[in-house]
């Protein structure tokens, strides 16, 4: 696997997809460009998923996010865009996207975006004896 940013995501079968479980990342060392002065933003990408049959390989990840190291991007734009990416990559059942920025312009921006699979809302409906609540 390459050491340069990228924005392929790998991924791994799971190792128990008949169990609920969360697994969560934080990566506190996000940046991308401001899209109006060019200038550096800073801010924790917080990811926490429920997976199905794919888990994000972490290596892939944080070259996935270094790739927006150089790329002008709203925050709301930014945040969106790694939870569709996330989503495509590992399809989980359910998913959360955080983006908290460090201030710009006297204002502290978090962004948080979700997804949740159609078979969840299955699932969740009908009752699933154990495991993580959604």
């Amino acid at each position: 696997m390459s050491t340069a940013p990228s924005k392929s995501l790998e991924t791994f079968p799971n190792p128990r997809p008949g169990r609920r479980y969360e697994i969560r990342f934080s990566c506190p060392e996000f940046t991308c460009l401001c899209p109006k002065t060019g200038q550096p933003d800073f801010g924790t990408i917080r990811i926490r998923y429920v997976p199905d049959e794919r888990c994000v390989e972490l290596k892939s990840l944080k070259l996935y996010l270094w790739s927006f190291r150089d790329e002008g991007a709203f925050h709301e734009a930014v945040t969106n865009q790694i939870l569709d990416d996330l989503v495509t990559a590992t399809q989980p059942r359910s998913m959360v996207v955080e983006g908290d920025f460090m201030v710009r312009g006297g204002i502290h921006t978090v962004v948080e975006a979700s997804y949740r699979s159609p078979s969840t809302e299955t699932e969740t409906n009908a009752g699933s004896a154990g495991g993580v609540e959604q």
